[in-house]
């Protein structure tokens, strides 16, 4: 049996026609920006995270550098963010002109160390931003406390985490704001790009609004053409907007699904000699990447590709280690957890239409590649 790493198909197959629909919808309206779907989408999701606010963005790479900039943080400014994530995470920091401070994960973790966080808190620190990595929450209230009297930001990287809660609080609103990506692959993706900020505060909003539209004043009450800060091109179009309220309905049953999956390969895997994710029963980890650890990472993955299972490695370099921040002068071994997931990490199929029998699939091939 044939199993893809992902199955965007599968995803679609169901929702094809009410989709279709909604875009046509859009096409007889012709307002294709920042119009009704974007609005409705903007209410529901805030309503679905528990936020009072939300801003519909380009991409989940816009979300941090517009959170970012409405937060004043810019040149001179440092935020520590966790060396093990996307690029997106670091490359945004450096869009607005601020130097990202790495840090390692927690032990055992794919998480950021906390402590070593607090650890790198000077006074140029203006901001950290955890990342709620391959669908598990970080501790956003432990870091709180951390941080809490010392002006710092907390802006939540939630691309991977969509849907998310830990202690009845979703992913993205507990720190100053949640920055999410709807690329296709994630727990809520659109057919295309697109990004969110969440907020609980007002004035965050208004920026993040302002700055969207190329920081057209209009969005402020002024006058339009009239510019009064320099802004962006970041809009979510009409037919992502429509197509991700259509999903957003799905989301906690696609959520419940990748937590099925995630808890069969657990169970079905539990003998087998590998480092696998953690297991959660409080719904605080979505899967939207079931990643385990193994020494024998490369050999296992062309096993896996022999037989027609995909899978893949999320990521083979950590941030601190890559070309494009060589001039911050970190060099290998500074970061030894990161380092070490990145010569072992191998994420496996995971989707939500994924059947018991394809998991059944996955962990028999891992299994046979240790006992050979």
């Amino acid at each position: 049996m044939s199993v893809p790493f992902i199955d965007l198909k599968a995803a679609h197959a169901d929702l094809k026609e009410e989709m279709l629909a909604a875009l046509e919808k859009v096409i007889d309206s012709a307002q294709f920006i920042l119009a009704e779907n974007v609005a409705k989408f903007e209410e529901e999701f805030g309503r679905f995270c528990g936020s009072n606010h939300a801003a519909a963005v380009g991409s989940g790479t816009d979300a941090l550098v517009l959170a970012l900039d409405a937060l004043g943080i810019g040149r001179g400014d440092e935020v520590i963010v966790p060396a093990w994530s996307f690029v997106a995470t670091a490359a945004a920091v450096w869009h607005v002109g601020a130097k990202p401070v790495f840090v390692d994960c927690g032990a055992d973790s794919f998480l950021m160390d906390f402590e070593q966080a607090a650890d790198k808190i000077n006074p140029k620190t203006r901001a950290i931003i955890p990342v709620h990595l391959y669908g598990e929450m970080a501790d956003v209230e432990k870091l709180a406390n951390i941080t809490k009297g010392k002006g710092i930001k907390i802006i939540e990287d939630v691309a991977q985490a969509g849907g998310a809660a830990l202690r009845g609080k979703t992913a993205g609103s507990i720190g100053d704001a949640g920055c999410f990506s709807f690329y296709p692959t994630k727990t809520l993706g659109a057919c295309g790009e697109g990004g969110m900020i969440i907020t609980n505060d007002g004035e965050i909003n208004k920026k993040v609004r302002h700055l969207r539209n190329q920081a057209d004043d209009t969005m402020i009450g002024g006058e339009k053409y009239h510019h009064s800060a320099v802004g962006y091109n970041s809009r979510l179009q009409e037919f992502q907007a429509a197509i991700l309220r259509i999903k957003l309905r799905r989301l906690s049953k696609w959520n419940r699904q990748r937590q099925a999956i995630a808890k069969a390969y657990c169970s079905l895997l539990k003998d087998c000699p590998v480092k696998l994710p953690h297991l959660p029963e409080d719904g605080s980890h979505v899967y939207s990447l079931f990643t385990i650890r193994t020494a024998k990472r490369d050999a296992l993955s062309a096993w896996l590709k022999a037989r027609g299972i995909g899978s893949a490695v999320i990521y083979p370099r950590p941030l601190h280690l890559q070309p494009a921040y060589g001039d911050l002068d970190y060099k290998a071994g500074d970061l030894p957890i990161v380092e070490a997931h990145a010569s072992e990490v191998l994420s496996l199929p995971m989707y939500p239409q994924m059947t018991e029998a394809q998991a059944e699939e996955v962990a028999q091939a891992v299994k046979e590649f240790f006992a050979k």
